[in-house]
């Protein structure tokens, strides 16, 4: 079922009721237990949220070992998380959600950076194929014109998609030819089309791929169906979600904001994305609150 704010609000507005949508998730073909994956299993009697595992005697809940795990958050603001996370184009920020979601700041920011983690996609992904369109950009800190490496520049970020098809975004060390090359070679299939701009760093994908290159230097935008316009579009968005939203991102969690944006992004068209989100926080492992602890978070 597709899933907006209305509906959300009227389905889900009791804890009883949101377990059982947990449950019809995580175990669609009948109760087992987390530990051993029997389906024998009895319900506890002191607490009816509670499951007793017959054969290797584990209590457990249906949040257990999940993203949810010892979260004192109804599951509705979980669910209306989740919901204003996937649905605000450009993203929501702690503050957006504490005062939505009536919660502390703390609360909200680590509810937002559990989130992030069960967007991660999974590894094992198919390489990029077609065309595939691939840039470099900078995010977070603050700029440094004159490009002299120190704590507060921003973070080099490799972009790579295919036209439509699928965005990968990842962080790297820099935007040396060392750096980008073996990415774009691990996540781009052989036969290929790349287009890039005109970095020097790309010359070398001639020797791999059919390479066509756009020069922006030269106000070369659009020559025939060599472009870079998807990926920078993509980075415009992203962008857009830090001044917006966030306002800032700190190096360290940068990563977990590119894997919610990549997510949102590859599932745009999705009808069914509320649900396969809660999907992922259910076969997400618990994390605990010092993983996320930074000097700077948004």
């Amino acid at each position: 079922m597709e899933m907006n704010l209305i509906t959300l609000v009227e389905q889900f507005h009791d804890e009883e009721r949101d377990r059982a949508y947990l449950e019809s998730l995580r175990w669609p073909d009948g109760l087992k237990c987390p530990r051993c994956g029997s389906s024998k299993t009895s319900r506890a009697m002191k607490n009816g949220n509670n499951y007793n595992c017959d054969v290797c005697r584990y209590q457990f809940t249906v949040t257990a070992g999940t993203i949810f795990h010892d979260s004192h958050l109804p599951l509705r603001k979980w669910f209306l998380a989740v919901y204003l996370m996937i649905e605000s184009k450009k993203g929501i920020s702690a503050n957006q959600l504490k005062r939505s979601l009536k919660v502390s700041y703390k609360t909200a920011w680590y509810l937002c950076h559990r989130i992030r983690k069960a967007m991660e996609e999974a590894k094992g992904q198919p390489q990029l194929d077609g065309t595939a369109e691939v840039d470099e950009t900078f995010v977070g800190g603050k700029y440094d014109r004159r490009r002299k490496r120190g704590p507060w520049e921003k973070q080099a970020v490799l972009g790579m998609i295919a036209r439509h098809g699928r965005l990968e975004v990842k962080p790297v060390r820099s935007t040396g030819n060392k750096v980008l090359v073996p990415i774009v070679e691990d996540r781009v299939n052989k036969d290929a089309t790349v287009i890039t701009d005109e970095w020097a760093a790309y010359k070398t994908l001639d020797e791999e791929y059919r390479h066509e290159v756009v020069n922006h230097k030269a106000e070369e935008w659009v020559r025939g169906e060599a472009h870079t316009n998807t990926i920078e579009n993509a980075w415009s968005l992203f962008k857009r979600s830090i001044i917006g939203s966030f306002h800032q991102i700190s190096s360290k969690h940068v990563e977990a904001y590119l894997d919610e944006f990549e997510w949102r992004f590859n599932n745009r068209n999705n009808p069914h994305l509320f649900r396969d989100t809660i999907i992922r926080l259910l076969n997400s492992p618990k994390l605990e609150f010092k993983e996320f602890i930074a000097d700077s978070a948004s």
